[in-house]
């Protein structure tokens, strides 16, 4: 009988210390894979860096992210403080990847939207969503089908530049470009 209810009392334990246990976080998803390291480039242009670029070895590979990026002048663009709207440079960088996109038009892309650390996370995967839906609305008026392009807002979760200055902030607030799947290499 001894053992019955020391048993029980250890079951009982157990159920309690699951039910308290921390839950996980309703996080966005992880990013997609990255590209082996001879399909990137650095970029050029003065948008920022590319998320492409992983330094020495890298290549230009037809229809490749490198290609892309070394094509288009960047993966991104930048936004203003609490903005969604596409500046001059940024209408010339997605100009430049709706060229190279007629060009591949095997080539599946998702934007991914990104803020600065300043708001909710709730207000910023919001303001996130809207600037991939900016950057996607503008590549679709230049003639890349929709079907090829999805959208992903990672709102403050996947900072480029850490810092709590305007600087970092700057480098944040972007939509970047990756390229999905059909290219070639």
């Amino acid at each position: 009988m001894f053992n019955r209810a020391l048993q029980f009392s250890l079951v009982a334990a157990l159920v309690a210390t699951a039910a308290c246990s921390p839950k996980k976080k309703n996080l966005p998803p992880p990013p997609p894979p990255a590209a082996a390291p001879g399909d990137t480039a650095p970029p050029s242009g003065n948008t920022g860096p590319s998320s492409a670029d992983t330094g020495v070895g890298t290549s230009n590979i037809p229809g490749s992210q490198a290609d892309f990026v070394a094509q288009s002048g960047s993966d991104r663009v930048l936004f203003g403080y609490d903005s969604y709207e596409i500046d001059d440079a940024g209408r010339g960088v997605l100009g430049k990847q709706a060229e190279w996109l007629a060009r591949y038009a095997n080539v599946k892309i998702t934007i991914e939207g990104h803020t600065d650390e300043r708001g909710t996370r709730e207000y910023n995967l919001a303001l996130g969503d809207r600037r991939a839906n900016a950057a996607k609305n503008f590549l679709a008026a230049q003639g890349v089908a929709a079907s090829r392009i999805q959208t992903i807002s990672y709102g403050k979760e996947r900072p480029e530049a850490e810092g709590s200055d305007e600087a970092a902030y700057a480098r944040n607030r972007r939509a970047v470009t990756v390229i999905m799947s059909g290219a070639a290499g």
